[in-house]
């Protein structure tokens, strides 16, 4: 330290585009890729209501955290552990930790876990997911000898304010590279279909036409905040790191492949999104595959099976696991009785609740609730 495994790019994407961008519509080419896999039925255009990537982003509680810069001169080296070994130094109250750096100057090589390396440039952004252990150099053959007990007392001091807020890293030569370093926070459990959907490494590559231009823009408020010692400095770039996060997820989501599966691959169909949508907007509602298939304009069939395909269970299992999801937050974050909470999601008896809430989170609601006031 500083002292399946797939990469994204929004360049390798482009020809996968799935949408008009003047539109913003996703129908064509989601409901042409599951139509022959789900029994030929037409695709309605469906209007999604409920912005569902950010009610998952509000459930899962993502926060800012650690945001550092970095000069690496060459030849340099970092490894990172894998999360859990600083997780709860740098953000002691967050079920998992999400770590990207932003690439302002040069190049080098990063390898998550024990996958290939993947080369990256200036103007790349990469995100590491899944708290896997990480390395990051100037060439494949250099290492820099720390291991994780050193990376732990960096997180520490930095943590503390012992440190610069850029580092200086590597053995002095030229070239130079440069990058800002960031943590965020959000829950994992007892429900978090967006983790699920991300790859082990995503590498989004700035300076192409795909690229937002609102992305741009907070990288460079980033930028010039870090570069700036102002007060609140540091509570405005953790806020924009956690914007930036949020508009890298909106690129993913616009450039998945057609034959993409998952999460995120659900929202931007217009049946299954639909019905997604409807499930979060009104998640206490007492619903049924008719009823639903019926709202999102297709037999009940072609549902389970849209919906099985790209998200790997039928629309009442999610629904189950997005009730107990709030019901988590509810639990943690007030005082109400199990039985009200249980109401609140959608059950009308406590021990109906009881049972789906430890069916998926592996707890009680009473034992859910305790944990968390502990951790807390």
């Amino acid at each position: 330290m500083y002292s399946g495994y797939r990469v994204w790019t929004v360049v390798d994407l482009a020809m996968g585009t799935l949408h008009d961008p003047s539109s913003r519509s996703l129908a064509e080419a989601s409901g042409s890729q599951l139509s022959s896999k789900t029994g030929g039925d037409q695709a309605p255009s469906f209007p999604c209501g409920k912005d569902v990537l950010s009610d998952v982003l509000r459930a899962i509680k993502l926060t800012g955290a650690l945001f550092f810069g970095v000069n690496a001169s060459s030849p340099w080296s970092v490894e990172v552990p894998h999360a859990h070994f600083f997780a709860k130094i740098i953000l002691p109250r967050a079920q998992h930790v999400i770590s990207y750096h932003i690439i302002t100057r040069g190049s080098g090589w990063v390898r998550v876990g024990k996958h290939s390396p993947v080369e990256f440039f200036e103007r790349d952004i990469l995100v590491i997911p899944h708290e896997d252990p990480y390395a990051m150099c100037s060439a494949l053959d250099v290492r820099s000898g720390l291991g994780k007990e050193d990376s732990v007392e960096f997180f520490r001091a930095m943590v503390a304010g012992q440190l610069p807020s850029t580092v200086t890293e590597g053995g002095g030569g030229l070239p130079l590279t440069k990058y800002i370093c960031g943590f965020l926070g959000c829950d994992a459990k007892p429900f978090n279909p967006l983790l699920g959907a991300l790859p082990r490494l995503m590498r989004l590559r700035r300076g192409t036409n795909d690229v937002s231009v609102l992305l741009d823009r907070v990288i460079d408020l980033t930028l010039d905040e870090t570069s700036q010692e102002r007060a609140g400095a540091e509570c405005i770039r953790l806020r924009l790191s956690e914007l930036m996060f949020v508009e890298v997820i909106r690129l993913y989501l616009e450039t998945l492949p057609p034959e993409q599966t998952g999460w995120l691959a659900g929202l931007r169909d217009p049946v299954v999104g639909g019905a997604i949508a409807l499930l979060h907007e009104k998640p206490a509602h007492g619903w049924t595959l008719d009823e639903l298939a019926h709202e999102a304009g297709v037999s009940r069939s072609v549902l389970a099976a849209r919906f099985t395909t790209l998200l790997g269970c039928p629309p009442m299992q999610y629904l189950t696991r997005w009730r107990v999801q709030m019901a988590a937050r509810l639990l943690a974050d007030g005082v109400a009785k199990v039985s009200a909470v249980g109401r609140d999601v959608g059950y009308e008896s406590e021990a109906a609740f009881s049972r789906a809430f430890k069916r998926v989170s592996g707890a009680s609601p009473a034992e859910w609730r305790a944990l968390r006031v502990y951790h807390d």
